[in-house]
């Protein structure tokens, strides 16, 4: 074991002061940012009262919004007849179209009808005076013939009885409502209804082998028009999902993005040159323009949106110019920081040629420039393909707007799923194409 005396103590410590003699900051810094995070973080949720936010908050909402997604459902209602007949009505535009015999459901011999609703693990008997449902593994007889509905036997805690009707929840297949007179069914598909063909369509419900034979042989269903051109008519003028209209609103974003930013990157450029302090000695001139550049882009897109909808009304050219405001700031702001940050040697040393001052910027200045503009301005046009969605909800047009009429509806849930989908292969598109022409232009490998 090695002693170390006093004077050895003294040198070792006057070598490394750093380790014996570290400051307060240096000693408690990293539990003071620990516990500054953890009070701030009990501040947040007293703030914004957290729990009670969570405690009342509609968690329910969130599968049915998600379940109406990726399904549809059909609602036969059966009304129970004077004479003991039962009539089968659907609602105005059904997906099934305005005459539908479906094979799920079953006319028995008895006069009843029965009505799968998924599978034979879940189904509906309608008879005269009695209403049996059968799910989770038991059948539940439910008497309509007295003034109002009756459960006969124990009652199923999926089945909730109300004075005028019995309400069976089968969960995501759907539900029952039973009164006197009447039953109600819900009816859950997977899928989208109707995506391709509308009911007005001349191939709606025809199988796909009909539909392609049709399409390539005759004989013609209009006598003036080709039976591929119907089709493709049917498609994109589609009554429910609009596809005409969603992919003329999308293309229409993707143009407010691109004409934005070329404009916003055309009027940066010349005055980045006289932003940057190398470039142009003139500080007040780099001052004006760089508190022109932030304020620009301090105002949000969203906000340049909202006045430019009043200026010109709504519409693309609202959504164009908020988007060629606020990349006027940001590029001007990211190109003016390039030049500052250029190494000046190749400028000074074609300037000592007696060069002109283009010719100065053209060599010396922009060979180095270059790749920092390219990338900044295909970044900034890949990130206003998103924004052009978000500034369309207040009016600038694109397909913002559209899936903003389709939320509000709080219905149409199927067609929101359909344009957020188009618009993650919108995005991921752009930003694959983006990030392989940054590093096609600036000679770097893809990983």
């Amino acid at each position: 074991m090695t002693v170390i005396d006093a004077n050895r103590m003294n040198e070792i410590e006057a070598r490394y002061p750093d380790y014996f003699h570290r400051s307060f900051r240096q000693r408690f810094g990293g539990l003071m940012i620990l516990i500054a995070t953890l009070l701030y973080s009990l501040y947040a949720v007293w703030f914004f009262d957290l729990p009670k936010l969570f405690a009342e908050a509609h968690w329910e909402r969130v599968g049915i919004y998600l379940s109406q997604w990726v399904s549809y459902d059909v609602q036969p209602e059966f009304r129970i007849q004077d004479d003991g007949s039962i009539e089968v009505r659907y609602p105005r535009f059904s997906p099934l179209g305005d005459n539908p015999h479906p094979d799920w459901l079953v006319n028995n011999p008895d006069g009843s009808i029965t009505l799968s609703i998924s599978g034979t693990s879940r189904s509906v008997t309608v008879s005269k005076n009695k209403t049996i449902v059968t799910a989770h593994g038991v059948s539940v007889p439910v008497e309509v013939s007295s003034g109002a509905p009756k459960v006969i036997g124990p009652v199923p805690g999926w089945m909730t009885v109300y004075d005028d009707n019995v309400l069976a929840d089968l969960g995501f297949a759907g539900n029952v409502s039973i009164s006197v007179d009447r039953v109600k069914i819900r009816k859950r598909f997977i899928g989208w209804a109707n995506f391709i063909f509308d009911t007005q369509s001349s191939f709606f419900d025809k199988p796909i082998g009909e539909v392609v034979s049709l399409i390539i042989s005759e004989p013609r269903i209009k006598p003036d028009q080709s039976n591929l051109s119907l089709a493709f008519d049917d498609i994109w003028n589609n009554s429910e999902w609009q596809h005409g209209d969603v992919w003329t609103k999308l293309f229409q974003t993707i143009v407010m993005a691109f004409l934005g930013t070329l404009l916003g990157s055309l009027a940066a450029f010349p005055l980045a040159f006289l932003a940057a302090r190398n470039i142009t000695p003139n500080r007040l001139l780099n001052q004006i323009l760089k508190r022109f550049f932030d304020f620009l882009r301090s105002v949000d897109m969203l906000i340049w949106a909202l006045f430019l909808t009043r200026a010109f009304g709504p519409g693309p050219l609202a959504g164009s110019g908020a988007i060629f405001l606020t990349e006027t700031g940001t590029l001007g702001k990211l190109y003016s920081e390039g030049l500052e940050n250029i190494d000046n040697k190749p400028r000074e040393g074609i300037k000592s040629t007696g060069a002109q001052t283009v010719l100065v910027h053209r060599y010396g200045i922009m060979p180095q420039i270059v790749p920092v503009i390219v990338s900044q301005t295909l970044y900034q046009w890949e990130s206003n393909v998103r924004g052009a969605t978000i500034i369309g909800a207040v009016g600038a047009g694109g397909i913002g707007l559209k899936l903003w009429e389709a939320m509000r509806t709080k219905a149409n849930w199927e067609n929101v799923a359909y344009m957020v989908i188009l618009i993650l292969i919108v995005v991921f598109l752009f930003d694959a194409a983006s990030n392989a022409l940054r590093h096609r232009l600036m000679g770097t490998k893809t990983h």
